[in-house]
């Protein structure tokens, strides 16, 4: 544990924890991102998200199960390091800092596309540096603060997920918007098969479903400064896993119930479709705004999830103990200044690529993508760490309350939806390079683990 004047600040609701989770989860990839899985695999993508959320699920249950007793900061990390091996721990925390670095910088350019609809004189680079700023301040102010501005960016894309279904349903059961003739649920069969890509087309989509999920163990870095840990822990992860399900779920059905599978890709945004569809004239405008706010709110929860991750590798002594350092209001100002660093240096590289390069928008995509494989780095080392956990301490759960059912049939279900999963994003054309990349960087981290540390069994 660290000594009492390296303690963070404790003062996390569990409603902003939620409210972290659900922003680091639900970004752009839902907006911007169901067309392509539904014409993978036609309106069986559904059962995809039903399947990724069972495996979200497990993992939350398992990592619920081990914050209960140790709520810590970066506590995935440090379970891998415990309860499987330190060369784990190391690999989970540089996985995450991977992760949010590609994803921060993505979004941040993100950004400033989404404010090129309004001022599209400016340039998006401009737009996302003001934007990084402003977030970095925010993240140094004070735990709570970000907390509070997370919640409201989490609320915006929350309310407009809600507002869409209850228009959707609208639009099936009543014929709003279809001059009072229901649509009914025929969409669902009436155009093809139900799989219509088969069992590849539907694995290839289920990969890419189950990393929209990512970045709901975001609830295991935010406990270590959450108050009461243990009530908070038990709502939080009760309740979010059902929120992100039917926001998915809820959002995917309407969407391929009011539109013919095999011709979304003639509709353009399905969002922006389905409000323009009862009248709202400024849909377009809206989801923008709301887009953008969705990557605004991932910027904000990757920059405070990979700055405690470095937190945790100077407690580690891995990493200069530099970024131990708090603030007045402790919050670790040198970490996530070092993130804000690292995401303005992709901004500038981005800007600066095309200029000497004229494809270097696909790279850019590539780099985005291989975020998918450190991302799952942490759902792997929840579930084996919570198996180690109940072998090494039996004694907890007794009278423990939120144990995971089944456990270690349902870990192994996991893992393995988890492994068959990456085996089908290495022969899908459109994955295998960015898989191949997260591979490689999360190879040369433990290259590094070994090299450093090559004396210690000695």
């Amino acid at each position: 544990m660290a000594e009492k004047n390296n303690e963070l600040n404790r003062s996390l609701s569990s409603f902003q924890m939620e409210m972290i989770a659900l922003g680091g989860t639900i970004g752009v990839g839902l907006f911007m991102g169901a067309a392509s899985t539904i014409q993978w695999t036609g309106p069986s993508v559904i059962l995809a998200y039903l399947l990724s959320g069972l495996v979200l699920y497990i993992v939350m249950r398992a990592l619920g199960e081990m914050l209960y007793i140790d709520p810590e900061v970066g506590s995935f990390a440090n379970y891998a390091k415990h309860y499987i091996h330190p060369a784990a721990g190391y690999l989970t925390v540089w996985a995450n800092v991977i992760q949010w670095l590609m994803v921060g910088i993505s979004e941040t350019i993100a950004v400033g596309m989404y404010l090129d609809y309004w001022w599209p004189g400016i340039p998006t680079w401009v737009t996302g540096v003001v934007v990084l700023a402003t977030l970095t301040a925010a993240n140094l102010v004070t735990v709570k603060a970000y907390g509070s501005m997370e919640a409201w960016f989490s609320l915006i894309k929350v309310l407009t997920i809600v507002f869409m279904i209850i228009l959707g349903f609208m639009v099936i059961l009543l014929g709003v918007g279809n001059h009072g003739h229901p649509l009914g649920f025929s969409n669902l069969w009436s155009h093809g098969a139900f799989f219509a890509g088969g069992f590849k087309g539907f694995m290839f989509a289920l990969s890419i479903v189950m990393t929209s999920y990512q970045a709901i163990e975001l609830i295991g870095i935010t406990a270590g400064e959450a108050k009461d840990p243990q009530t908070a822990i038990v709502k939080s992860i009760k309740s979010i896993v059902a929120r992100i399900l039917i926001f998915y779920v809820g959002s995917i059905f309407v969407i391929i119930t009011i539109y013919p599978w095999n011709q979304l890709d003639q509709v353009g945004s399905p969002f922006v479709e389905t409000f323009s569809r009862v009248g709202i004239t400024a849909a377009a405008g809206i989801i923008n705004f709301v887009m953008m706010t969705a990557a605004i709110s991932a910027l904000n929860s990757g920059l405070f999830s990979s700055s405690r991750m470095l937190y945790t590798l100077a407690l580690n002594k891995e990493i200069s103990p530099k970024f131990l350092k708090l603030s007045k209001r402790r919050v670790p100002e040198v970490a996530v200044l070092a993130m804000s660093a690292g995401i303005l240096l992709g901004i500038v590289l981005n800007a600066l690529l095309p200029l000497i390069w004229h494809d270097s928008s696909k790279i850019f995509v590539m780099v985005y993508s291989a975020s998918t494989l450190p991302g799952m780095v942490p759902w792997f080392v929840i579930l084996w760490s919570q198996i180690k956990f109940r072998k090494e301490h039996p004694e907890y759960l007794e009278g423990h309350p939120f144990k995971l059912a089944m456990s270690p049939i349902s870990n192994y279900f996991a893992m393995f939806m988890l492994l068959i999963t990456l085996v089908f994003m290495t022969i899908n054309p459109d994955t295998q390079i960015p898989l191949l990349i997260g591979f490689l960087l999360l190879a040369l981290v433990l290259v590094v683990y070994f090299v450093r540390h090559r004396n210690d069994a000695k």
